[in-house]
């Protein structure tokens, strides 16, 4: 029988502990959730730092759209592709700035990085074939599902060596494991983490249940946190086996009514993006992808 650990988060996430996002993507967050706001708007806290401004032409100007002629300046951007975009590749590129990486045994930064990216890219394909409204806040929400583990690691190596090892022998889910040794789990963390940073309650609401498909399936009643959770189950890109494969078909089947054979043009639409964004993002592309996964 496993003996619950007295380890709180407001322990492991004490002052000072927690990085602090840029101003410039708090500021694109919040613009964000006024609908009154347009490209002008949001043009103003990216041209104010020249290197988001950079990363930002980069973005559009990257095979993943695919444009004809090279988009010169913020506002075309904004226009071409949409302020949501923008903001969720801005507040990419904030989170991958501020996440230290603890140098943690078997554990890769950029694996789980590699992770996040394929999960939001399936939870924003996804959320538009189910036809939901806030597939862009679905892609941000699978994005940032993850980013407290590596905090978690380097505040807690002691304790997280032995789950790790546990997690690669038994084939078990982190999060399990984490609720049976702390009570609380990665995605409470990583919650916590986003309001500490004042992002958008929805974010905040879909970061926290994204480790609980079941229920969120069970209750009916938000489609799209089960479609970011249904995303959580996607293999990891470090592993060789799917080990939540089952659990991944049983919610895709329930929330589609579909059988699992009709998945495939999602899987390999969302390997072409995964291999379009990543060089962008200085991410390897995964060693096995979706579609191989899938046969």
């Amino acid at each position: 029988m496993t003996t619950q650990s007295t380890i709180s988060l407001d322990d492991v996430f004490r002052s000072g502990v927690l990085p602090a996002l840029p101003t410039s993507a708090v500021n694109l967050l919040q613009l964000s959730q006024d609908t009154e706001c347009g490209p002008p708007d949001f043009a103003v806290p990216i041209e104010a730092d020249p290197g988001l401004m950079g990363q930002v032409l980069k973005f559009v100007n990257s095979s993943y759209f695919g444009f004809s002629c090279e988009i010169m300046s913020i506002h075309q951007a904004l226009t071409l592709v949409g302020p949501q975009a923008v903001t969720n590749f801005a507040l990419w590129n904030a989170v991958f700035s501020v996440i230290p990486n603890p140098k943690f045994g078997p554990f890769d930064l950029k694996s789980l990085w590699q992770d996040s990216l394929r999960r939001a890219l399936f939870a924003r394909a996804f959320g538009k074939a189910l036809k939901l409204e806030n597939s862009e806040e679905l892609f941000a929400g699978a994005l940032l599902q993850d980013i407290a583990i590596p905090l978690l690691l380097k505040e807690l190596p002691d304790e997280y060596e032995p789950l790790l090892q546990k997690r690669a022998m038994e084939g078990r889910r982190l999060s399990r494991l984490e609720k049976e040794i702390f009570g609380w789990d990665h995605a409470d963390a990583a919650a916590m983490l986003a309001e500490q940073w004042n992002l958008p309650p929805e974010f905040i609401r879909l970061i926290r249940q994204h480790t609980q498909l079941e229920e969120l399936i069970e209750s009916n009643e938000d489609r799209g946190s089960a479609t970011v959770a249904l995303a959580s189950m996607l293999p990891s890109c470090s592993d060789d086996h799917w080990n939540e494969r089952d659990e991944f078909f049983w919610g895709y089947e329930k929330l589609t009514g579909q059988s699992s054979e009709q998945i495939a043009p999602m899987f390999e639409a969302v390997d072409e993006s995964t291999t379009d964004f990543a060089p962008m993002l200085k991410l390897p592309t995964p060693k096995v992808s979706l579609t191989e996964f899938l046969d």
